[in-house]
C-alpha cells in the first residue's frame, strides 16, 4: 500500500488538556520520532479550566511508568488560529468533536476527526487509576495505527 501523506501538524484536543490530549500528544510524538516522521504534535482543551497547569499528576505518573515524560507540558485552550495552523485536529470524544466543529470555520472542518475514529476515548479524570491505564492502552494502539498508515504499512 502506498503511504498516506502524513499531516505536518497535528493537534489533539480533549476537554481540559490535562489527561487524554497530553497523553496522546506525547505518545504520538514518541512513536512518530521512532518511525522517522517529522510531524509537529501539540494538544489543547476546549475549555479553560486548567490554563498553564501541567497534566494531572495521575496522568504524569501512569505515563512515566511506560516511559513517557509529560512533565514539561502545560494546558492551553484551543484558539481560532489552531483551525488553520494544524492539518489535523483529533478530538478525544464526540462532545469535543461537536465543540470543535461548532468553533471551526466551515472550510476547515475537514481537518477535524475523532481520535479513535468511531468512538470516544474514555475520560479518566473522575475514574479509578485503571482508567488512566486504559487511556494509555487505547492511545498507544491508535498511535501505532496512525503511524503505520502514515508510513504506508497498513
Amino acid at each position: 500500500m502506498a503511504a498516506v501523506r502524513p499531516p505536518q501538524r497535528v493537534l489533539i484536543v480533549c476537554l481540559g488538556n490535562i489527561c487524554r490530549s497530553p497523553t496522546a500528544e506525547v505518545v504520538l510524538r514518541v512513536q512518530a520520532h521512532a518511525a522517522n516522521l517529522a510531524i509537529e504534535f501539540a494538544s489543547a482543551g476546549t475549555e479553560n479550566y486548567h490554563l498553564g497547569e501541567p497534566p494531572d499528576p495521575r496522568t504524569i505518573a501512569h505515563a512515566r511508568r511506560r516511559g513517557y515524560d509529560l512533565s514539561a507540558l502545560r494546558a492551553r485552550q484551543v484558539s481560532a488560529e489552531d483551525f488553520v495552523h494544524f492539518d489535523l485536529l483529533l478530538a478525544a470524544d464526540v462532545a469535543v468533536f461537536a465543540e470543535l466543529t461548532r468553533r471551526c470555520p466551515p472550510p476547515e472542518r475537514h481537518r477535524i476527526a475523532l481520535f479513535l475514529g468511531d468512538r470516544s476515548l474514555l475520560n479518566p479524570y473522575d475514574g479509578p487509576a485503571e482508567d488512566f491505564e486504559k487511556v494509555l492502552d487505547l492511545v498507544e494502539k491508535q498511535a501505532f495505527l496512525f503511524i503505520s498508515r502514515w508510513r504506508g504499512e497498513n
